[in-house]
């Protein structure tokens, strides 16, 4: 007889993302899987979480409760209603040598969130797993969104009822620090749009001929509830108040067209006036 090793390839690299929609939209992406080998492979798609050994795997600290400020669960945000997030289809079935299988991956999110994730592994035989792929993506219920700087919120789905406290310093001597909230910007997403701040912490060097940078992003959701509407207009109000501590902005007002990202530069030189302390 002669041994056969099975082998595939993946048209994704190790994380999927779905990007930002609409909250109670539904977007869908492929996923390829190819069979290199010279036999026949039979396959199966597995969903992190739907694993039944999942709540063992949870008892664990969650890593927002230690030294590091990195989101690295593999699960999520989930859907209030009960069902999936992230759905995939076909969940088995076989590949031919030589021959692929495209997965369509599905994302319907019915609420806000910045944390929806899930991990999909493909399974050959049963047992060998093939390919891991990290699911990403984010909802919004306004057409447009403002993104970056430090996080400032725990996901839902990790609190807990004792107190946790990440402390995030700097060792390099002789740093200024300034911290911008986003809503002295007064980003305009509409009148019934909750306000939303974003920390962005900018560093500046004693002596340093460049200014500290930072940047967010504002983007617009590609969604067939707003097919209608072909742009949409943002403006940032980069006020007196922002100049006089030394804050420059880069490119305050704009239009966006469905499914595009701008980033927006923020620059900061301390005033000649700052007190260090």
């Amino acid at each position: 007889g002669h041994g056969v090793v099975p082998s595939t390839e993946c048209s994704v690299g190790e994380v999927l993302d779905m990007g930002y929609v609409m909250a109670r939209d539904t977007v869908t992406a492929t996923v390829q899987i190819k069979n290199t080998s010279s036999m026949t492979l039979l396959f199966s798609v597995q969903l992190e979480s739907l694993s039944p050994t999942r709540d063992r795997d949870r008892q664990k600290i969650p890593s927002f409760l230690t030294s590091s400020v990195q989101r690295t669960e593999i699960v999520g945000t989930q859907n209030y209603n009960g069902f999936s997030v992230f759905r995939v289809s076909p969940t088995e079935g076989k590949i031919e040598a030589g021959m692929s299988q495209d997965l369509v991956v599905t994302f319907s999110p019915d609420h806000e969130s910045l944390y929806y994730s899930d991990r999909l592994k493909v399974l050959l035989f049963g047992k060998h797993t093939a390919h891991e792929v990290q699911l990403k993506g984010a909802a919004r219920d306004h057409l447009m969104f403002v993104e970056g700087g430090e996080p400032l919120d725990i996901p839902h789905h990790l609190v807990l009822n004792h107190p946790a406290a990440v402390s995030v310093g700097s060792k390099r001597p002789k740093a200024r620090f300034a911290c911008l909230r986003a809503d002295l910007l007064a980003v305009c997403l509409g009148p019934q749009e909750a306000v939303r701040s974003l920390l962005l912490l900018l560093e500046f060097v004693e002596g340093s001929a460049e200014p500290a940078r930072a940047e967010i992003t504002v983007g617009a959701i590609q969604s067939p509830q707003m097919a209608a509407k072909k742009s949409v207009e943002f403006s940032l109000d980069s006020g007196p108040e922002l100049r006089r501590a030394g804050f420059e902005l880069d490119g305050a007002k704009g239009a966006l067209e469905r499914g595009q990202l701008k980033r927006i530069g923020v620059s900061w030189v301390p005033p000649a006036d700052l007190q260090v302390s």
